[in-house]
């Protein structure tokens, strides 16, 4: 008896395109990945090549498909998922127009800045759940409407990355709701919002929006030269995902039909997500920061809001012990400091010192959005040693979590943790302490690509619904629940207001604090 069959997610991300094949149950049964590339421009912007990114997938699939040959194995279906946001165009032939605009392309930081000061922020994040971001299609396509009008002449489509992918795999012209909820629809509809594009005076835009599609209900078949690029039989189905961070909260377990849960998902940024089951269940907020998008299953959304800088944080702290111990003449490497500061922070007293994860350079947007935040310590004295601080560094990403879950109304059940932190068990200590909740880590290590591929088992008629899927695919890989510490949670519950206040009181000075930089 031969080998069931596999069903491919193909994950396209920012800095890797990753292939993954998962039989039937859920296991995890082959792997191929390269390099993704971008560049970068001197005035913000960051733009991918849409043929290279195509070739570098169809490798990426045709390695893949090699290695489940060899295994005696068939490819039942091929997922899609990949960076959400962003702007890349096609015109009528199905050529690119110039090449695709990234979701850390920056350039419309000025105009989003006073969009969210009019009335205009309101109105879009009211309709589509979804604060006016820098990263959006929508900002992308109003600042080329003023400086690259001729690109937009040319065009015929705006896709995202998954979009482009699922074109030239099918050369089906589509997308999917969360991609196109976010930037111009009514995330209570799952449809296109005229409203929206009329609000950001783009109406006659509406021309490059392709149809959204519920990839858990369809698919379309590999066409004949994409089938023949990466080795499969055309024909073969081919289903498009939601954007990648829905797809990773459905791989690393969001959804669970019997209770609310969370998951968070702490890599270079911080992923907070919860489950709604019903539209009135979701918390909009005055900040218009944050994101609603729909779930892939009917009748809930994904809620979730997200910290510029997770690990990076702890990266820094990481980076200065190895800079400290060069001073002194020793040698480590960043691997075995990481090892040693992990242990210190163990035996670190808790809160100690107060610390804001705002390292990165764009500042924050989760839970609220500010180009000029950065990150600070509080309450330092000459009693706080290089642990203390790095402690106060896990614990800064622990309350910017809570502060995220806060945002969304009642804080879950229980919350699911993925990512490179979660293998911490001292950071999954503090952090179940601080949320106040048990928290279970999922040992997924794809769990983009597992998402996806569990789109397509539903569709494809694997699993009767999502939940029976998830029953499969995720139960098996989450841990047992690590209550939180009374003690720690005690003490943690007193420090978040201070946490909360010392963030919200600096806005005026990091502008101003800004505003000394850029004069110099």
């Amino acid at each position: 008896m031969g080998q069931p069959p596999v069903i491919v997610g193909i994950d396209a991300g920012t800095s890797m395109i990753k292939a993954v094949a998962f039989d039937p149950d859920g296991r995890q049964v082959a792997v191929a990945s390269r390099p993704n590339s971008y560049e970068t421009l001197p005035n913000g912007g960051a733009l991918q090549d849409l043929p290279r990114t195509w070739n570098d997938a169809a490798a990426v699939l045709r390695d893949l498909v090699t290695e489940v040959a060899g295994q005696g194995r068939q490819v039942a279906a091929i997922g899609v998922t990949g960076q959400g946001d962003g702007t890349w165009l096609i015109d009528g032939a199905g050529e690119p127009v110039g090449k695709g605009w990234l979701w850390l392309d920056s350039r419309t930081a000025h105009q989003v800045e006073r969009l969210r000061g009019d009335r205009t922020g309101a109105t879009v994040y009211s309709i589509t759940g979804c604060g006016i971001t820098v990263c959006q299609q929508g900002m992308h396509l109003l600042w080329m409407t003023r400086h690259e009008p001729e690109t937009l002449a040319r065009a015929a489509t705006a896709f995202h990355c998954k979009d482009w992918l699922y074109f030239r795999l099918t050369g089906v012209r589509a997308t999917d709701m969360s991609e196109g909820t976010a930037s111009f629809g009514d995330f209570r509809r799952r449809a296109y919002a005229p409203a929206v594009l009329e609000a950001l005076g783009i109406a006659e835009l509406a021309r490059l929006l392709p149809p959204m599609l519920d990839g858990t209900r369809e698919s379309h078949p590999l066409g004949a030269e994409a089938a023949r690029a990466i080795g499969l039989p055309a024909g073969t189905p081919v289903v498009l995902g939601n954007m990648d961070v829905v797809c990773t909260g459905l791989g690393g377990g969001l959804y669970d039909a019997s209770r609310p849960v969370g998951c968070t998902v702490l890599g270079s940024t911080g992923m907070h997500m919860k489950i709604a089951h019903h539209a009135d269940d979701i918390r909009l907020n005055e900040g218009q920061a944050g994101y609603v998008m729909p779930f892939p299953v009917p009748g809930t959304w994904a809620q979730m809001h997200s910290n510029m800088a997770a690990t990076l944080n702890i990266d820094w702290i990481v980076d200065r012990a190895v800079e400290a111990a060069g001073w002194a003449g020793a040698s480590r490497t960043r691997r075995e400091m990481l090892a040693e500061v992990d242990a210190r922070v163990a035996a670190a007293e808790p809160g100690r010192v107060l610390y804001h994860p705002y390292i990165h350079e764009a500042g924050e947007r989760g839970p609220f959005v500010d180009a000029h935040a950065r990150a600070q310590f509080l309450g330092l004295s000459t009693r706080a040693g290089l642990a203390d601080l790095a402690r106060a560094v896990y614990e800064g990403l622990s309350f910017a979590a809570r502060d995220c879950y806060a945002a969304m109304g009642a804080m879950p059940d229980e919350v699911r943790i993925a990512g490179g932190a979660a293998r911490s068990a001292t950071l999954r200590r503090i952090l179940a302490a601080v949320l106040g909740t048990p928290v279970r880590t999922s040992s997924r290590e794809e769990a983009g690509a597992a998402g996806v591929a569990m789109m397509a088992a539903v569709q494809q008629g694997h699993y009767p619904d999502m939940a029976a899927c998830c029953a499969a695919w995720v139960d098996p890989l989450l841990g047992e629940p690590e209550a939180p510490d009374p003690a720690l949670a005690e003490r943690y519950a007193a420090l978040f207001p201070l946490y909360l206040r010392g963030s919200r009181q600096m806005r005026e000075l990091w502008r101003d604090l800004d505003g000394v930089h850029r004069d110099d």
